[in-house]
């Protein structure tokens, strides 16, 4: 079983243009270095797909802040004034969802599906220019399943085959995000081999995951130590 554990210098993935969807919520289960990784490439013109703006200089915030996002499809942006200011300005495209119906439409993704059925937004300016049907009587509006040219995540701990152990809350949308990718990361806080993490613990199959990255980022190493010493 080869190894999918790999140096970030390894990787040619990255190109003006592309979709990123990114694990995390306000930054919590968002990995720093695959981050760090797309501003130091220099590519823009992103469409990214997130819960959030995260903040100005924390998770996928530091790409809206930066510039490097055309389109931001998320469920809220309010933590991150940037965004809100590029948004005004004409600068950056918002296509906002209830976070519900954002998480099923990357579950959906993943899954191969089409897209879901949702009723969330019907008689309102929601419901402008999009596909409805009926099902036993009752009216939905289709939204299309939402997937990525690169889906980047965030872990606890990985083995070197993909299979992955989140921190908590810090799993949010990392499980859905891993699925919807033409190609996934996983940035891990500790690596190990294969067959040493418990299969009951394990949230993430390796089957979805593509290549295994040690994290650099300050922030989940310390986490992740303070516990270890608790």
């Amino acid at each position: 079983m080869r190894s999918k554990r790999c140096a970030l210098s390894e990787l040619d993935l990255l190109s003006d243009n592309m979709t990123i969807m990114c694990g995390g919520f306000g930054g919590v289960g968002s990995p720093p270095t695959l981050i760090q990784w797309i501003l130091d490439s220099g590519i823009k013109n992103i469409t990214l797909i997130c819960n959030d703006a995260g903040f100005p200089w924390i998770g996928p915030g530091k790409l809206v802040t930066e510039k490097r996002v055309s389109t931001l499809i998320a469920s809220h942006i309010g933590s991150n004034p940037e965004a809100g200011k590029q948004m005004h300005n004409g600068e950056l495209t918002v296509q906002f969802y209830p976070q519900g119906t954002l998480a099923e439409k990357i579950r959906a993704g993943g899954m191969g599906l089409g897209g879901i059925l949702v009723d969330v937004g019907l008689g309102t300016s929601i419901e402008h220019g999009k596909e409805k049907t009926i099902v036993q009587g009752k009216e939905y509006m289709i939204e299309p399943a939402l997937t990525a040219d690169l889906s980047i995540i965030a872990c606890k701990r990985a083995d070197s085959y993909g299979n992955l152990i989140y921190d908590q809350s810090a799993r949010n949308t990392n499980p859905l995000v891993a699925q919807a990718g033409d190609v996934t990361i996983a940035e891990a806080v500790e690596i190990v081999q294969t067959g040493e993490l418990g299969p009951e613990e394990i949230i993430t199959q390796g089957v979805f995951v593509d290549h295994v990255i040690e994290s650099k980022g300050v922030d989940w190493k310390w986490v992740w130590e303070l516990k270890r010493e608790s």
